[in-house]
């Protein structure tokens, strides 16, 4: 407490130098989280809005989706990384509401990542006008979840999916590990949260199993789980902070798991993935609220959430309940999700309205002024999961 107290007062000389939108969202969210739950239905609605005037007001201009808005510098640019799995979401909210303008949008961030392949067949990380530009596994194994979602809906895209997994296959390590072609914004060393790369390579798998994109996914999936504890907590998952991992990049390691288990029904992956999912429920607190970063006793001493890390471990609940009917994981995704939507803003200001931000409140370490857009592909993407449980329900 004195540690919170003693960084809140050191805070506010700079909070008195943000401009006036920052300081009223800093107000503001220093009341709490609003009481006001705009429902499933107009919150996916709202978030699919805000991401395509998150792409018709990149920075960059170049039909990807800003990285963030934020209320220090305003619009990103352009981040290829997250652009990559916005497009499932984007599909998948064309289809549900046969909207062919937000399938047209997918299109457009597709045409624009193979524009910007390299060589390689790698893709680059940071947003665009990075200095350093370099091949990265984990942000071309998120762009493969686009590419393969491309391919299956429009029937093109084939070719630069099939150079970005042959890729992530030349450059994994005999153990399942990638080592080298890692982020220069985090720090160094392996990561166990690559799983979600694995995902990529399963989705890729599904198209073409003839190629070894399979067995390079389970691959990974076993060397993380070397480093799972017998609690279910990883080490290596984190950007910055293996000690005390954000909940995003678990949320990340959790989702690779579930992938797992969905391609190959190994209830060894589902036995680990239970592990962990359990293990976050014992942070999650009765109103939703989960701390922005857990150790490995799954305790959490900060007073922010992660919005990012809280709608992942929503979907992951949710994709738990659907494969085993444990009705624990029913209720913290449902609680998890009623959290979230209460704090996104379903009026005012456009480059504000329908997005998430990186914390709560908003000054909260992760993401901090900024709405982010990956955070608004994954809330919108537990919100489909509740939708649709709620539909299968009727």
């Amino acid at each position: 407490m004195m540690r919170r107290v003693v960084r809140s007062f050191r805070a506010w000389p700079a909070a008195l130098r943000l401009p006036p939108a920052a300081k009223a969202a800093r107000r503001k969210d220093s009341l709490g989280v609003p009481a006001e739950d705009p429902g499933v239905e107009r919150a996916i609605d709202e978030g699919v809005a805000w991401l395509g005037r998150a792409q018709d007001h990149s920075a960059s201009a170049d039909g990807g989706v800003a990285r963030h808005y934020s209320l220090i510098t305003g619009w990103g640019p352009s981040y290829p990384e997250t652009t990559g799995y916005i497009i499932p979401t984007m599909l998948a909210y064309a289809k549900l509401r046969a909207d062919g303008s937000v399938r047209q949008r997918a299109k457009r961030m597709l045409d624009w990542l193979v524009s910007i392949q390299l060589p390689e067949g790698g893709f680059q990380a940071g947003a665009i006008g990075s200095k350093l530009v370099v091949p990265v596994t984990f942000n071309t194994g998120q762009i493969l979840l686009g590419l393969a979602s491309g391919v299956r809906e429009f029937g093109l895209y084939y070719e630069a999916m099939r150079r970005a997994a042959d890729w992530l296959v030349k450059n994994q390590d005999a153990d399942g590990c990638w080592r080298t072609h890692l982020t220069p914004h985090a720090i160094p060393g392996e990561k166990t949260y690559e799983t979600h790369v694995a995902w990529g390579l399963l989705e890729a798998a599904q198209l073409a199993p003839e190629m070894p994109y399979g067995p390079a996914a389970i691959a990974n999936l076993r060397w993380a789980l070397r480093w799972q504890h017998d609690n279910g907590w990883f080490d290596k998952c984190c950007l910055n902070n293996p000690v005390q991992p954000l909940t995003h990049t678990l949320g990340y390691a959790l989702r690779g798991i579930i992938e797992g288990y969905r391609f190959t029904g190994d209830q060894l992956f589902l036995q680990a993935a239970q592990r962990a999912a359990d293990g976050v429920l014992e942070a999650l607190h009765p109103d939703g609220f989960l701390p922005g970063r857990l150790g490995s006793n799954w305790r959490g001493d900060v007073a922010w959430a992660c919005l990012t890390g809280t709608a992942q471990m929503a979907c992951c609940w949710f994709l738990l309940f659907e494969q085993t009917g444990e009705a624990r994981y029913r209720k913290a995704a449902l609680a998890a999700n009623r959290y979230v939507r209460r704090t996104m803003q379903v009026d005012g200001p456009s480059e504000t309205r329908g997005a998430i931000k990186g914390s709560f409140p908003v000054y909260g370490q992760y993401g901090s002024y900024q709405y982010l857009n990956w955070a608004t592909k994954f809330f919108i993407d537990a919100n489909l999961l509740e939708h649709g449980l709620c539909c299968s329900n009727q």
